[in-house]
């Protein structure tokens, strides 16, 4: 489980075709301070398993849905990546609670320089836009803001229009709508009432 607060910006310093994938070689210098084997890293947002590391970097392997449903198929030599590692259950939550389970990609239409912040425009998938719940949509595409910390200490600097991004839809959205499918034949009355109830 992972925040989706950014805590340094890596590199990809070698990538080696294997069958099924891909190995990554990630440089990272912040992040390496306290990984094990095993670890989970978020890498651009999507969840990958250390299976090695030194002080300066790790490696992860990347296959399967990984490469079929992110960036991370079309990724190159030296691109900088996003990293983050998973959150500890004692420590304040800053973001927002996300899987690294990407769910697709979408495009970057527009960036724009607003003063000292960014708006992004991007084009979602159509499945994907039932989700969204920000203000600005339009059709399948939503505009956010960034601001200038976020911009500085994460890869949207290095991204330019046509640029693809990984999108995860949120979790809890995705159990909602789960249980309404399965029950949807059964004689439940789903409302804000029942969905309370039931922790949500």
């Amino acid at each position: 489980m992972f925040s989706g607060i950014i805590e340094e910006i890596g590199k990809i310093k070698q990538i080696e075709k294997m069958q099924g994938g891909l190995r990554l070689v990630i440089s990272a210098k912040l992040i390496t301070d306290d990984l094990k084997l095993g670890d989970s890293v978020s890498v651009d947002g999507v969840c990958l398993t250390v299976n090695s590391f030194n002080s300066n970097s790790f490696t992860a392997d990347a296959v399967g849905e990984t490469l079929k449903k992110s960036t991370i198929s079309d990724i190159r030599k030296e691109t900088f990546i996003n990293l983050e590692r998973a959150i500890k259950y004692n420590q304040r939550i800053g973001g927002h609670l996300v899987q690294g389970h990407v769910n697709s990609v979408a495009k970057i239409l527009q960036i724009k320089k607003l003063g000292e912040n960014y708006s992004l425009e991007i084009e979602l998938p159509e499945n994907i836009i039932k989700y969204v719940t920000i203000s600005e949509v339009i059709n399948n595409r939503i505009i956010i803001s960034v601001i200038p910390h976020t911009w500085q200490h994460t890869t949207l600097q290095y991204k330019n229009k046509e640029d693809l991004v990984n999108i995860e839809v949120d979790f809890i959205a995705k159990y909602i709508e789960n249980f309404m499918k399965i029950n949807s034949n059964k004689n439940i009355n789903i409302n804000e009432d029942t969905l309370r109830s039931l922790g949500y």
